[in-house]
């Protein structure tokens, strides 16, 4: 018997993850407390309410913290969305290392440490990729020479960027890079990856030239923009909502790719084509503030839903909680940010880069790489 549970032991550690580790139910978690002495602060939904307190304080910083919120706006949100590959493979890929050799105290000062430099780097070079660098204008809301801002023109090639890591993160499961590569070199692979599969898509549907500038392409940046933010409201709610369904029933590896991948990416264009009478500015809003809530329920009040609900009642009622809160998002961000004075900035262009940037990397920095830190901390 001994022999035989020795083995199955090692068959389970051995054995590859099906599904990426967003999608295993106990990833977000440090600990699972139950049992009647457990504090209602330790579990959810308490454990979600408490931790809104550090995701609102990163929020504000990010949304208003680099003199205001238009220069938030001018200068945070292209280093933020640049970062956002780098909290993917911290997160997604290398399960929060290097922080966890440091212990739960400094573990997330660490990764955001590297998220911080990685985002900067990441910016610096797609300023370059865009023809337009300059270090100095990277912190400048207002530099000399308007064309070497990074705000907008570098948002379309960062937000490529971001989603085609989600779609080799989330939709694609890992797969094939784990078939080859370690989760330290294979997160640094899908990287890379984003940004090639990212500059591609800035040639072929923007018509821009690496390292001399844009032109005239298929789409508008607005547009490419726009088409990527709904893209990212299906991978939001089929793979941290809903954890894979209905792909997951899909047996063949190969199979549950292309068909996940075809679906999302085709559900995102197919949603732009249905809603784009709206100004484009607005669509990108609205798919900004469904992200946000989406990320908020899905992993903030992760599991906050009775257990012995149906698996079809939990996703019905996480959609319409998701859908609420994006309403009252959109509507509470807009009526604040036109009461506020703006000249190169928008007001509808600070809710997007309040409700994508702002909330939603706030919750996966205190959720995914945090581990819920100091709420939940490992005895």
């Amino acid at each position: 018997m001994s022999g035989r549970a020795e083995g199955a032991d090692q068959a389970a550690t051995t054995e590859p993850t099906p599904h990426p580790a967003i999608t295993r139910r106990e990833r977000h978690r440090r600990t699972d407390p139950t049992g009647p002495g457990t504090s209602r602060w330790a579990r959810q939904p308490g454990l979600g309410v408490a931790g809104l307190l550090p995701v609102v304080v990163v929020a504000v910083l990010i949304a208003a913290g680099a003199g205001g919120a238009e220069s938030s706006l001018l200068v945070l949100a292209p280093i933020v969305t640049f970062a956002l590959p780098v909290v993917s493979m911290i997160a997604f890929w290398w399960e929060d290392w290097p922080g966890t050799r440091l212990g739960p105290d400094w573990a997330g000062w660490a990764d955001l440490a590297l998220i911080a430099a990685g985002g900067i780097a990441l910016t610096f070079f797609g300023e370059a990729v865009v023809g337009h660098l300059s270090f100095a204008a990277i912190f400048d809301p207002t530099p000399e020479n308007l064309e070497l801002s990074t705000f907008p023109v570098t948002l379309p090639l960062a937000g490529a960027a971001f989603v085609v890591m989600l779609e080799l993160t989330l939709v694609s499961e890992h797969w094939p890079l784990r078939l080859w590569l370690k989760p330290i070199p294979g997160g640094i692979c899908a990287v890379v990856l984003s940004w090639a599969i990212s500059i591609l898509l800035y040639v072929l549907l923007l018509g821009g030239t690496p390292f001399k500038g844009g032109g005239h392409g298929l789409l508008d940046p607005g547009v490419f923009g726009a088409v990527l933010t709904f893209i990212g409201v299906w991978q939001v709610l089929l793979f941290v909502m809903w954890r894979g369904w209905p792909f997951h029933h899909l047996r063949t590896q190969w199979v549950r790719f292309v068909c996940a991948n075809v679906a999302t990416i085709g559900a995102g264009i197919l949603t732009y084509v249905f809603l784009q009478r709206l100004p484009v500015p607005t669509l990108s809003a609205l798919a900004g503030d469904f992200v946000a809530a989406g990320l908020v329920v899905g992993m903030l009040f992760e599991d906050a839903l009775p257990a012995r609900w149906p698996a079809w009642l939990q996703r019905t009622v996480s959609l319409l909680l998701t859908l609420a809160l994006a309403a009252v998002l959109h509507v509470v961000l807009l009526a604040l940010a036109e009461e506020l004075h703006w000249n190169r900035g928008t007001p509808i262009g600070w809710v997007g880069h309040v409700t994508l940037n702002a909330i939603g990397v706030s919750v996966i920095l205190h959720v995914a790489i945090g581990r819920r830190w100091p709420l939940a901390r490992k005895n």
